[in-house]
This record gives C-alpha cells, sequence and structure tokens, in this order.
C-alpha cells in the first residue's frame, strides 16, 4: 500500500467515509452500501467471508498490506477489512494503487 492510498484513507476516515472492522463492514454491506471493500491480504479468514458476498454485490475489492498495515492506515488497531462509503474516495485510492 502507498502514501498516497494511506492518506486518502486516513482522510476518509476523519470525514466518516469507512467502515471498519467485521461488524461495521458487515453491516454495511447487508444494506449495499460501500464502493470499496478492502481486505488484508494476511486475513484469509476475511477474504473467504467477503469476497463472494462483494462480486454478488458488484462491489470492487482490492486486497492490500497486511492488517496491521490497513489498520495504522486509518489510525485504529489492526483490521482485516474496510469498506469505503464513498464513491470519490473509492475513486481516488483505486486510482492511486495504479
Amino acid at each position: 500500500m502507498n502514501e498516497r492510498m494511506k492518506s486518502l484513507l486516513g482522510l476518509a476516515r476523519r470525514a466518516g467515509r469507512l467502515a471498519s472492522g467485521d461488524a461495521e463492514v458487515e453491516a454495511f454491506m447487508k444494506k449495499h452500501k460501500g464502493f470499496l471493500l478492502l481486505l488484508a491480504e494476511d486475513a484469509p479468514g476475511a477474504q473467504k467471508k467477503y469476497l463472494q458476498w462483494a462480486e454478488d454485490l458488484g462491489l470492487e475489492t482490492v486486497v492490500v498490506g497486511r492488517k496491521e498495515e490497513l489498520g495504522s492506515a486509518i489510525g485504529l488497531s489492526p483490521r482485516a477489512a474496510v469498506l469505503v462509503l464513498d464513491q470519490g474516495f473509492a475513486k481516488g485510492i483505486l486510482e492511486a494503487r495504479r
């Protein structure tokens, strides 16, 4: 995960446009909310749980970094899954990934 992605994730969190952690991500996905799902590469359980579900919802999914890196990018403890709830932030993160 590059610095631009981390920066955008931090901004999205401060703007209240992220859901992180299992319970929160699951709740928003059940409501069909969100534009981008980020999964940690060292969380095979989360990948198994969310990849098919996200595909069924037509939700873009990216496997990035480790849990510690994903959590620190948003200023929290390690996270296996982060859901971006804003289309602009999602687009920016995807562009920064390239």
